[in-house]
């Protein structure tokens, strides 16, 4: 065994950006979609959310995708907490808290973009997409554990179907725009129906509807807000002279009842039965270059190579012309504890001819 002390030269930090499905067992699409009748029956969180599982919770091995709730400025569609107090529900507190995360300001209201495209029917021209804010969505948030750091842009494809057929596919406008929109330091896209590839839209009208887009894609809080308006407008198939098609997925925000609207959306994901979504995670990695030049490390103080009772060198052949095989790098501090050791693929001959380089990469 030998020692040498690294130079800074020796030391390089690099950061790799790495992608992959979000989904469990790296899923490429997740076309199963469930929910627990414990969550939504036995436990309150299921008056504010769905937790939905990749398979039947009733498998040992399933485990939660991503979370739906609604979310409705007025308190529709939810039992007020309070008769004494009205205009207080799990909608409204679900509405305050994705405003207060996204917005950053409780009197801020959520508008969904402008596509700057416009049509003409009998009655003049139609504007589409003008800031139309309609004070209700759906919110879907990506386990954190699944997104890692954050979703990738480009990559959502999602389909929407409601009761009545028409599918539409929905994806982020990442393709479409130079720079996205930002909340804060929060990036976010528009999400808008998808054209022949993912992240870009269909072409009509930028995928958008007159209630603007389909909804907000946020990747790096792994959260989309979908425009509870736009999926309520009938389902059909888009065209230049009607692109203002949704799913007629029947919202309800009727006061002080429960409509379980979270349920309806659901439904909607069931029918559909295709979400692909990547996510990416930046690995930092650092690399430390081992260099044994040709007279070091030539020698060995391994018994087979010395004898224990002189210190004389085994085979006399060696003196002159010692072989070694390197083996193991290990990497100490100055106090000279053992930090971390990289083993070799197999063992590498050193002699006085011979120089190496061994690459150590530490991956964090």
């Amino acid at each position: 065994m030998g020692f040498k002390r690294l130079d800074p030269e020796d030391f390089l930090v690099s950061a790799d950006s790495v992608s992959q499905t979000v989904w469990s067992s790296n899923l490429v699409e997740l076309s199963s979609f469930h929910t627990s009748s414990a969550q939504r029956v036995a436990s309150i969180s299921g008056d504010y959310y769905l937790a939905v599982y990749d398979q039947n919770v009733s498998n040992a091995n399933s485990s939660v995708q991503f979370d739906i709730a609604y979310g409705d400025k007025t308190s529709g569609g939810a039992v007020y907490f309070n008769d004494a107090v009205p205009g207080k529900s799990t909608t409204s507190t679900i509405y305050g808290q994705y405003r207060s995360l996204v917005l950053e300001d409780e009197n801020a209201d959520f508008t969904y973009g402008t596509s700057g495209a416009s049509s003409t029917d009998c009655s003049g021209s139609i504007s589409f997409g003008s800031s139309f804010s309609p004070g209700y969505f759906y919110a879907m948030s990506i386990e954190r554990a699944r997104y890692k750091e954050k979703l990738l842009p480009g990559t959502l494809s999602l389909t929407l179907q409601g009761a009545t057929g028409n599918p539409i596919t929905l994806t982020d406008n990442s393709n479409d725009v130079t720079v996205p929109t930002y909340f804060g330091t929060q990036r976010a896209y528009q999400i808008v129906r998808q054209g022949a590839n993912p992240g870009s839209s269909d072409g009509i009208n930028s995928g958008f509807t007159n209630s603007g887009s389909y909804g907000l894609f946020l990747p790096d809080t792994g959260l989309m807000l979908f425009n509870g308006a736009a999926l309520d407008k009938p389902a059909g198939v888009p065209t230049a002279a009607n692109p203002d098609i949704g799913i007629g997925l029947g919202t309800v925000r009727t006061l002080d009842a429960d409509e379980n609207n979270n349920s309806k959306f659901f439904q909607a994901l069931v029918r559909g039965s295709s979400f692909k979504l990547n996510c990416e995670e930046t690995l930092s990695s650092d690399f430390v270059f081992v260099r044994a030049r040709n007279a070091e490390f030539n020698y060995s103080e391994n018994p087979s190579f010395i004898q224990g009772s002189t210190g004389e060198v085994y085979w006399s052949s060696y003196i002159n012309q010692p072989q070694t095989y390197i083996t193991t790098v290990g990497l100490y501090n100055d106090q000279n504890d053992l930090l971390a050791v990289a083993k070799l693929s197999k063992p590498l001959l050193k002699d006085f001819t011979k120089e190496a380089l061994v690459r150590v990469k530490l991956d964090f």
